[in-house]
């Protein structure tokens, strides 16, 4: 194995002009923008950023797309990138200023620099400016802002921000490598003179930042004379290693390599999915196809299973995420994998249909959509293992037991099946229970309190945009009761964004009797809201909880057996 180096700005390069190329083996760009700004910020420092292992070889090898666009290869040889994606994509994109793109969809990294940083290492855990998408719906703007500012000022490098790209001492990272002229940088941060003693400052940081193009990479180089199937297995086994990459990483680089262009037939379908408001990771086909062709839910086995069987296995298993789908959507009214508390329910709800030959009594239906609305707001597969669950679930299902088996096992996993309000308490928008909530509420007919439009997950438009409210708001109870106090579920209800906006922080005792006057009280009831006066007050707000728990689990449980 060869040994070479080279810097970020050439490894850009030969990403641009094609000359690195991706093979079908390696996972897709998934980096969120938070890991690109952490990636910089050790750049910046001179902090070791690992190898980059290529490949360099004549054979005729099934590629993948970048996530950047990239020139044609005028070479016969290609140089295959085979551990680094994630950086170079990320760098390349920054550098270049170019989208990426993720998932079928394109997005820019847009990172901002702090011309004021302070010069010690500081790790902020607790702010993650990206907009990920964990959550069911957005949260309110709160008026927290200027302690996140303080946090944000004190770090080198943040996702930029519509509020923060306001401030003169932040700068876009891409304008910085558009240019070697610090002037437009200093001009807006106000520095006008070269006596002014920010310009030695701000200028020594804009050049440490721009040498992030001279950061040498190590490159270690495999031999021409291997086999595709032998740079698999190595592939497997460096990533092995470090388990930089999950298991269903190394096993797509396993099956790709006996199957070849098979990426290209699961990223359809996996887009074909998206399309219908499931938008799931590769990984969970890959996971789904291993157990219609093993009947268990682990990758171990994958490289002993024939081309004949991944093929078999996958026709199968599409055909049972599809009725899962189907029934998810239509018969137990999930229409969004953000309301799914585990994909894992699609695979298990598809491999026993199969089984049935997708052939369901009126009962058996009925008992199953009853089993996935209750493990759903349970978090049946998030209890655990959840690879050991699953398993547990497909050995009864090739037992040749139904619906009522499953009802049973979850019963033993969480004893009662119904929901007390005890159970609610403490719990976040992050909890199962809130995506039940939501789907109880939907049910009901809740409205935005302001346009009277049904709650959904899909509107459009930042004025009708699902947000969740904290009924009172955490300004309002910042200085009695506790963060984890305030974000309690029973504080949580679903408006559109511009009805957040409006209300902003104003206590419920204030704007309560405004919005019954305005919509009446039904729109109170939708989502289970009491509007007692005496429960209204900051004073009163732990028997509000107390209250609206009750009210909460109530209509979960008609909810449930409905």
């Amino acid at each position: 194995m060869a040994k070479a180096e080279a810097t970020v700005e050439e490894l850009v390069g030969m990403i641009e002009r094609g000359e690195l190329r991706l093979p079908e083996m390696q996972r897709r760009y998934v980096w969120r923008s938070t890991r690109v700004r952490d990636l910089m910020d050790s750049l910046y420092r001179g902090y070791p950023s690992g190898a980059i292992l290529l490949w360099e070889t004549d054979e005729t090898v099934p590629l993948q797309e970048f996530a950047i666009n990239q020139q044609s290869n005028p070479y016969r040889s290609t140089r295959l990138l085979l551990d680094g994606q994630q950086r170079l994509t990320s760098l390349s994109a920054i550098i270049r200023g170019e989208l990426v793109t993720v998932r079928g969809r394109q997005r820019p990294i847009e990172l901002l620099f702090n011309l004021e940083h302070t010069d010690e290492l500081v790790v902020v855990t607790e702010v993650d400016e990206d907009n990920g998408d964990e959550d069911l719906v957005e949260d309110e703007a709160d008026s927290t802002e200027d302690d996140i500012q303080k946090r944000f000022d004190k770090m080198t490098f943040v996702v930029s921000t519509k509020k923060l790209i306001q401030h003169p001492h932040w700068v876009k990272v891409t304008d910085v490598f558009k240019t070697d002229e610090d002037a437009p940088f200093l001009e807006r941060a106000g520095v006008e003179k070269v006596s002014d003693p920010r310009y030695k400052k701000y200028s020594q940081r804009l050049a440490r930042l721009r040498a992030i193009r001279r950061y040498i990479y190590r490159m270690d180089v495999l031999e021409r004379g291997l086999s595709y199937n032998e740079v698999t297995e190595i592939f497997v086994r460096v990533n092995s290693l470090g388990a930089k990459l999950r298991s269903s990483d190394l096993a797509l680089a396993q099956i790709t390599a006996k199957w070849r262009n098979s990426l290209k037939i699961f990223q359809t379908f996996q887009q074909q999915c998206a399309r219908t408001g499931f938008d799931l990771d590769l990984s969970v086909f890959l996971k789904n196809m291993i157990v219609f062709a093993t009947g268990q839910s682990r990758f171990l086995t994958v490289g002993s299973l024939s081309i004949d069987t991944l093929q078999s296995a996958w026709n199968e298993s599409r055909e049972g995420m599809e009725f899962a789908l189907n029934f998810l959507k239509n018969n137990a009214k999930i229409d969004s994998v953000a309301l799914l508390s585990s994909p894992y329910i699609l695979i298990t709800l598809g491999y026993y249909a199969n089984k049935l030959d997708y052939q369901l009594s009126l009962a058996e239906s009925e008992r199953l959509c009853y089993w996935i609305l209750v493990a759903n707001a349970k978090g049946r597969y998030s209890r655990g293992s959840s690879e050991s669950i699953l398993d547990q679930d497909l050995a009864t299902l090739k037992q040749g037991r139904g619906a009522q088996e499953l009802i049973e096992r979850l019963r033993l996993q969480v004893g009662r099946l119904d929901i007390s309000p005890q159970e609610l308490e403490g719990r976040n928008q992050r909890s199962a229970l809130f995506k039940t909530m939501f789907l109880a509420f939907r049910s009901d007919g809740a409205r935005d309190w302001r346009s009277n439009i049904a709650i959904a997950l899909d509107h459009s438009g930042a004025h009708h945009q699902l947000q969740f409210h904290h009924i009172f708001p955490k300004a309002v109870l910042k200085n009695s009761y506790t963060a984890r106090e305030a974000d309690d579920i029973a504080n949580l209800c679903f408006i559109a964004g511009k009805t957040n906006r409006n209300i902003s922080d104003k206590a419920p005792v204030e704007y309560f009797p405004q919005l019954v006057e305005k919509i009446g009280v039904s729109a109170f009831q939708y989502q289970q809201i009491p509007i007692d006066e005496a429960l209204l007050g900051v004073d009163n707000y732990k028997a509000f909880l107390a209250r609206r728990r009750d009210l909460i689990a109530q209509r979960l449980n008609a909810f449930l057996r409905n």
